[in-house]
């Protein structure tokens, strides 16, 4: 006991040293090494695709330009002219999942992507109002975006500085992604 106290009075830089760098070592490691098994988010994140700046054309003759969107989150899907059930189903959910963000629904926006030839019918425009309903006629535009077996299942969100930073998986669950949604916008500044 006696040897031990000496060398504290001996060396009180070092001991000084190791309890201000423990921290440090400790969080490294933990950083590290002790990576947690599951992950928060449900949504699957991408490596950050940044959409073009193009010009396309809404279904009403508008000029829309994915930069108009910037500062805001959206949800945007692809999906042709003649929408199918799980088309609808898409647009239901984007629809829901803004309506239940309170008193911030303003901070999230939604676009339909539309390929291929015609509109949608007139119960689409009616039923999903809000929603900008874009003629995509370049595909080109979003070949970089990753997807299991087609761009039409799944459901994007972009972030507020035009990133498209999440993919949601086919049938995907609106709570869970309501619950990302929340995530996302209680921690950002920018949107």
């Amino acid at each position: 006991m006696f040897k031990d106290a000496r060398m504290f009075r001996r060396n009180p830089l070092l001991w000084i040293a190791i309890v201000c760098f423990a921290p440090f070592v400790a969080s490294f490691m933990a950083y590290y090494f002790l990576q947690p098994s599951s992950r928060v988010n449900y949504g699957d994140l991408i490596d950050v695709q940044n959409l073009p700046s193009v010009t396309l054309q809404q279904i009403d003759g508008q000029a829309f330009q994915f930069n108009a969107l910037q500062g805001k989150w959206w949800y945007f899907t692809i999906d042709d002219a003649d929408c199918n059930q799980y088309c609808e189903q898409k647009l239901w959910q984007i629809r829901q999942v803004r309506k239940t963000q309170g008193k911030h629904p303003e901070r999230i926006e939604r676009v339909w992507l539309i390929t291929g030839k015609g509109q949608p019918g007139e119960h689409l425009q009616k039923e999903y109002g809000g929603t900008a309903f874009v003629l995509l006629n370049d595909l080109s535009i979003v070949s970089r975006l990753p997807y299991t077996q087609s761009l039409n299942d799944h459901i994007f969100l972009v972030d507020p500085l035009g990133n498209v930073v999440l993919r949601y998986p086919k049938n995907a669950d609106s709570t869970r992604m309501r619950k990302d949604l929340e995530r996302l916008l209680k921690v950002s500044r920018i949107g």
